[in-house]
């Protein structure tokens, strides 16, 4: 068969524990799930290449495009684990990165925790130069001491630069100036810019950006063109693109620049995967599930687009605790993301209760029962010892589990220090892994002003199918999606994400003093930007804009999102922007203030490809119940017992067959557990629709 006339195109998700590797191409849907390399993250990405294009029929010199997304980005900041790094800041900011913003997010602790600075004091360095908040040199830069500080860098050897410097956002000549002085001193040194990387007003949040950028630049750069060789030597010829944060695709080389970008793009993917399927069913407030080897993730999305955001935070040392993280300054899919997959470990902390994550075996040495050479039971070994897993038929049969590893490991470290037996021990880990997912999710509702009852869960990663149903019973939703591909869901949102970029930037504007010449030239250049780097060098994409503003009454401390209107403003506009800004005010907040001018602090001019109409999807009119002679014991947390489970291949299974659960439904990916008071049925699209027993589609 020639696939010369056929789009091929292959999504690539690393993970902390599983590489998903997705191809498409005319002729239908094949997918790949391999052990993460760490050592060599890469070569799980050509391993997983090789065997779909094996399972497809194609050469991999045939694949049209290669889409790739990564949390290795949010790893290394996690970890600790990168560059060399110096940052270099106006005098009087040195440690501002350490005092960050003096807000103490758990009040009553005196033992407060909080996340050291990515950059210690030793590794920063000040010049004297400032810029006012209305971009006018106040003092001129100390280009004397830049070089001295120049040469001290060269000497100690830093991989990486960052330079934030106070108001850089408004006016960007000094930050620049220091990075033409740095590199003709240190020549070839990587160097990141604030007023680039996030140029946003707050310099605590655009400091520690362009800090992490720096810190993560040198990593990135040699993992991406490491991966782009080792494609091209077996044999790609395509084009690689990046996933980014805001749901888009980047090139390569701008991903190099601006890593940053890439800290959520593995779960973005996920989100825009729920996204499609809630476009196809009409489903206009939905919860996304993604629960990984390594973490999980939560996503409000409603009116068939997921929840965005300017900031988000890394490694927070509170759980569900704002503030208490590593803030990041640049457009994101919002989501709640905690320390809970499949590879996360359960332990017995001091007042003798369980406790689950944040600590993950990953994919090396992996779960006990992995029989890699890890010693600590994981969620993934108490879902086998709950029957939820069939050691035979992991991961497609790629992988045997080892039942009595599991038992061994869950009774060493939880049986023996609780005096309970394993069954108990492997029921408590499930409990408390589900029921942070569960807290997550409703502080996320309660922050939104939602109501979780009101919305359709879609899960999706490997293990968001086996604890989906147990979910939705502790969040009251009565309906919940499995789609089809759902092990590897976020590897296949890659291929439904458009090419997009969005620029923002920090300019202030009191809206009585509106200038509509000002707007217009500053909205051009945020087009520009945006532009540049969403259309990877094609001139034929057909983009989509959106211009919003952050805006606030004046005297607030903080900004609400609000939509402009897409056209050359002109002075009067004024009444309009007012106008949009109290009706998004009065949604959030119930009413609108008199009498107090608004002011507008930052931009943001987004771009994206036109996506194709999702097909929509028409429920089953007809439900066949279905049975099966295999059964499985699997344990019901609802019920409190172990219940007799009829077993289903998925493909099995036709449009409109009915399972009533208790059962388990099981694909290459993963396995989808139907608890006692669910049933699912089949879609015409392959979705499985769980629907609480009793409950009828509107």
């Amino acid at each position: 068969m020639s696939y010369n006339n056929l789009s091929v195109r292959v999504g690539a998700d690393i993970g902390g524990t599983f590489t998903d590797v997705v191809l498409e191409h005319g002729s239908g849907q094949h997918s790949s799930k391999v052990l993460t390399n760490n050592s060599n993250p890469e070569q799980a990405i050509i391993d997983g290449l090789r065997k779909v294009t094996q399972i497809a029929g194609v050469g991999i010199e045939h694949i049209d495009q290669l889409i790739h997304g990564t949390t290795l980005a949010t790893n290394a900041l996690i970890e600790r684990r990168g560059a060399a790094t110096a940052f270099i800041t106006s005098l009087g900011f040195r440690d501002v990165i350490e005092m960050r913003t003096e807000g103490r997010f758990e009040q009553y602790d005196l033992n407060l925790s909080l996340p050291p600075p990515l950059i210690a004091r030793e590794h920063r360095y000040v010049v004297a130069g400032r810029i006012a908040a209305s971009g006018r040199e106040l003092v001129a830069l100390d280009e004397n001491e830049l070089q001295r500080i120049a040469t001290r860098i060269g000497e100690r050897g830093y991989q990486s630069v960052a330079i934030g410097f106070i108001h850089a956002y408004v006016n960007a000549a000094h930050e620049r100036r220091a990075r033409e002085i740095i590199a003709a001193e240190v020549p070839g040194i990587s160097i990141s810019i604030s007023s680039e990387v996030s140029p946003q007003m707050r310099e605590f949040e655009r400091f520690n950006t362009v800090c992490a950028n720096a810190f993560i630049k040198p990593l990135m750069a040699s993992y991406l063109q490491r991966l782009v060789d080792r494609f091209r030597d077996e044999g790609g010829v395509c084009p690689v693109f990046m996933m980014h944060s805001g749901g888009g695709l980047i090139s390569v080389e701008s991903a190099i620049e601006f890593p940053v970008r890439l800290l959520e793009s593995g779960p973005a993917g996920g989100a825009i995967y729920a996204a499609d399927f809630a476009a196809g069913y009409g489903l206009d407030k939905v919860l996304s599930y993604d629960m990984g080897g390594t973490t999980a993730k939560i996503c409000m999305i409603e009116d068939r687009v997921p929840k965005t955001a300017r900031s988000f935070e890394v490694a927070r040392t509170y759980r569900f605790k704002k503030g208490s993280g590593m803030p990041v300054s640049i457009p994101v899919i919002e989501m709640v993301e905690i320390g809970a997959g499949g590879g996360s470990l359960g332990w017995v902390d001091e007042m003798n209760q369980i406790r689950v994550g944040p600590e993950s075996a990953g994919a090396e040495p992996g779960p006990a029962c992995y029989n890699r050479g890890g010693l600590n039971p994981a969620v993934t070994d108490a879902d086998l010892l709950l029957g939820r897993l069939d050691p035979e038929r992991f991961a497609g049969g790629d992988i045997r589990l080892e039942t009595k590893n599991a038992e061994t490991a869950m009774q060493r470290a939880i049986g023996d220090r609780l005096g309970m037996d394993i069954d108990i021990a492997a029921i408590g880990i499930c409990e408390v892994v589900d029921e942070n997912m569960a807290n997550a999710a409703r502080v996320h509702a309660v922050e939104n002003g939602k109501e979780l009852g009101d919305f359709t869960m879609i899960a999706y990663g490997g293990a968001a199918p086996l604890h989906a149903s147990r979910l939705s019973e502790k969040l009251g939703i009565d309906e919940l999606l499995i789609p089809p591909g759902a092990g590897v869901g976020s590897a296949i949102g890659f291929l439904r994400a458009p090419f997009g970029f969005e620029a923002i930037r920090g300019a202030f504007l009191r809206l009585s003093e509106f200038d509509a010449g000002w707007t217009n030239r500053l909205i051009d250049e945020l087009d520009d930007e945006a532009q540049r780097f969403a259309r990877t060098g094609s001139t034929e994409l057909e983009l989509l804009r959106e211009i919003k503003a952050y805006m606030r009454y004046q005297g607030q401390g903080w900004e609400i999102m609000v939509t402009l209107p897409d056209r050359e403003f002109k002075n009067g506009d004024e009444a309009e922007i007012r106008k949009r800004f109290e009706d998004e005010y009065i949604r959030l907040f119930g009413r609108a203030l008199d009498g107090i001018d608004i002011e507008i602090m930052t931009w943001s001019v987004q771009v994206r490809s036109r996506l194709a109409e999702p097909r929509k999807v028409v429920p089953v009119g007809t439900e066949t119940p279905r049975y099966s002679d295999e059964r499985r014991r699997i344990y019901d947390a609802r019920e409190q017992r172990f219940l007799d489970a009829a077993v289903f291949q998925r493909d099995d299974l036709q449009a409109g067959d009915l399972v009533s659960g208790p059962a388990v439904i099981i694909e290459r990916e993963t396995s989808t557990i139907v608890n006692n008071r669910f049933q699912a049925i089949r879609q015409s699209d392959g979705c499985l629709l769980l629907r609480l027993k009793g409950k009828t589609s509107d």
